[in-house]
């Protein structure tokens, strides 16, 4: 994430956690290479090759299933959670609704199975074991090309996550950005849904809210769309602006001037 404030300042990157070198989170005051969204910080960790068996001597535990959720023992989770299921047949069409009830406002999802099933399949598992509740939401921005809240570290760092990690699902079709003129980045258009990472295939526990239209490299998985209700939280969220520190007293990237915490993320089941 960008570490400083300039009067028109280039689209920053969206990173998760990771601690070692290549964490690049803003509010750990390291600058990001521009174009990225990320969490918190270092190597991602070598994954044992998919279906290795859990507990192998050979690396760390993989899930034998086509997710090939994988173990990171040098990250180890913010909060403790198993690794997800993953069946040979994961779940690949259809949606599912999840709310975030927060202390600003519900902020309700729609998770699409069909766009990116790990990825869902992984976030209802978090969401199952209550991994997101009692959480803050650390990172807001203000950039006139990446308008995001980003959630989903228990430890409020951006430098934590679920322990575990596992491969993009990318999107392959996003509008070009019509305010990149170099046709890299793409539209992550108001009320996407997608993972924060710290590089290719090191998604976890982190995600974004898209709250305005925003350019990025297509490098962000996308799993599903924030509803009308959800939006208009976001809205009054980014209305607070973002909290002024000593170092920046006008930032455009940091932590939310108005708190937001998560108090419970609940499934709605279909009946």
């Amino acid at each position: 994430m960008p570490s400083e404030s300039r009067p028109h300042p280039v689209p920053p990157s969206i990173a998760a956690p990771r601690r070692p070198a290549r964490a690049l989170t803003r509010l750990a005051g390291v600058a990001l290479v521009a174009g990225a969204l990320v969490t918190g910080g270092g190597a991602a960790a070598v994954a044992a090759p998919a279906g290795s068996p859990a507990g192998s001597a050979a690396g760390p535990r993989v899930t034998p299933g086509p997710c090939a959720y994988t173990e990171t023992p040098e990250e180890p989770a913010a909060r403790p959670v198993p690794l997800p299921p993953d069946p040979r047949r994961t779940p690949g069409r259809g949606t599912v609704r999840v709310t975030l009830r927060t202390n600003q406002g519900p902020i309700g999802l729609t998770l699409d199975g069909e766009a990116a099933p790990c990825t869902v399949q992984s976030f209802l598992h978090l969401v199952r074991h209550r991994f997101y509740d009692r959480t803050s939401c650390h990172r807001l921005t203000a950039y006139p090309t990446l308008k995001v809240l980003q959630c989903g570290d228990p430890s409020g760092t951006g430098s934590g996550g679920p322990g575990y990690r596992y491969l993009d699902e990318l999107p392959t079709d996003l509008p070009p950005a019509p305010t990149d003129p170099t046709g890299v980045r793409r539209l992550y258009a108001r009320g996407t849904l997608a993972m924060a990472n710290a590089g290719p295939d090191t998604n976890g526990s982190q995600f974004f809210l898209v709250q305005s239209d925003s350019a990025l490299r297509p490098n962000y998985t996308v799993f599903g769309s924030i509803d009308a209700a959800g939006l208009a939280t976001l809205d009054r969220i980014a209305a607070g602006g973002i909290a002024p520190t000593a170092e920046d007293p006008a930032p455009v990237d940091g932590a939310p001037a108005l708190p937001v915490d998560i108090r419970r993320a609940v499934r709605h089941h279909h009946h």
